[in-house]
């Protein structure tokens, strides 16, 4: 099972755990991303492309399938505005053993992070800008290319 969804509604995580559990394997994986409240940011906001980051984040998926034997691949993502300590993003993966599910984890926040087309902005106050990428998420992405 591949699930992706992009929507405006808060993340149920226990749902989307429930759905992972329910591919019946040893080794479960998950990562909740939270709005973080540092430097002062009161809100964020997410932009996407309709379409397009279904299908990036769906071969995201596909991919860390097929490299880690998965039985189950969830990617939940949210968009709209936003507030500290609201989840913005779920990954959950299952595989037989733990290895795989924290490995291919790991692998699909990393690359959604650089790969997935959102446009985030920061809010602080009354002042509101873009983020680019950081270096961090740009290495740590790198680090699953292949030989």
């Amino acid at each position: 099972m591949i699930r992706v969804i992009v929507q405006h509604e808060p993340i149920d995580q226990a749902a989307e755990f429930e759905a992972i559990m329910a591919s019946g394997v040893g080794g479960i994986a998950t990562f909740a991303g939270v709005v973080r409240a540092d430097d002062g940011v009161t809100t964020l906001e997410l932009e996407h492309y309709p379409g397009a980051t279904e299908a990036a984040l769906r071969s995201l998926a596909e991919e860390a399938a097929g490299r880690w034997g998965l039985a189950a691949a969830s990617v939940v993502h949210r968009v709209g505005v936003m507030q500290p300590g609201e989840l913005v993003v779920f990954v959950g993966t299952a595989a037989a053993h733990r290895s795989a599910a924290l490995e291919s984890c790991a692998f699909l926040i990393d690359r959604l992070k650089t790969e997935a087309p959102f446009w985030k902005r920061e809010t602080r106050g009354d002042e509101a800008r873009w983020v680019e990428p950081r270096d961090g998420d740009t290495h740590a992405a790198a680090r699953w290319d292949k030989p």
